[in-house]
C-alpha cells in the first residue's frame, strides 16, 4: 500500500508517518520501481502500535525502548513495566501541577465581574506585571 493508504487506514498524517521513518519508530517501507514507498502489514502493525502510544502521551524515546523491548520476545517484560509505571509517575506529577493552575486560573477568574469596564477588569490587572523597585 501506498503512504496515503496508510494514513488512511490509521488515521495519522502522511507527515507523521514520515517523521516516524526518519525517527526510525517506523521500518523503512520498501521501494516501488518508480522510487515510491510501498508499505505492508508490519508498517500498518507499528503505526497502529506507535498511534496507541502517543494516545496514551508516552514519549518517543518510551516507544523507542518499547518497540527494541518489543524485538526481544523471550526477554522478561520487567522493563515494560517499569517504563509504564515511570509513565504513571509523570502523569500523577502532571495531574498535581494541572490542578494548581486550574486553582489560579479560579482565583484569577474571581478576581473580576461581568459589569466592569475592560479598563477596571481585574482579570487583566492580575495579568499585569508589575516591575519591581530597585
Amino acid at each position: 500500500m501506498k503512504i496515503g493508504e496508510l494514513a488512511n487506514l490509521t488515521g495519522c498524517s502522511v507527515q507523521s508517518i514520515r517523521f516516524y521513518e526518519k525517527e526510525k519508530l517506523l521500518s523503512a517501507p520498501r521501494r516501488s520501481d518508480g522510487n515510491y514507498r510501498v508499505y505492508d502489514l508490519n508498517n500498518l502493525e507499528q503505526l497502529t502500535f506507535i498511534k496507541h502510544c502517543r494516545s496514551l502521551d508516552i514519549a518517543l524515546t518510551e516507544i523507542k525502548q518499547l518497540l527494541d523491548l518489543q524485538r526481544s520476545p523471550t526477554k522478561q517484560c520487567g522493563a515494560v513495566i517499569d517504563l509504564v509505571e515511570d509513565h504513571i509517575k509523570q502523569v500523577n506529577f502532571r495531574i498535581i501541577e494541572l490542578k494548581k493552575l486550574k486553582a489560579s486560573l479560579t482565583r484569577l477568574h474571581s478576581t473580576c465581574h461581568t459589569n466592569q469596564t475592560v479598563k477596571d477588569c481585574g482579570i487583566l490587572q492580575n495579568l499585569l506585571v508589575k516591575p519591581s523597585a530597585q
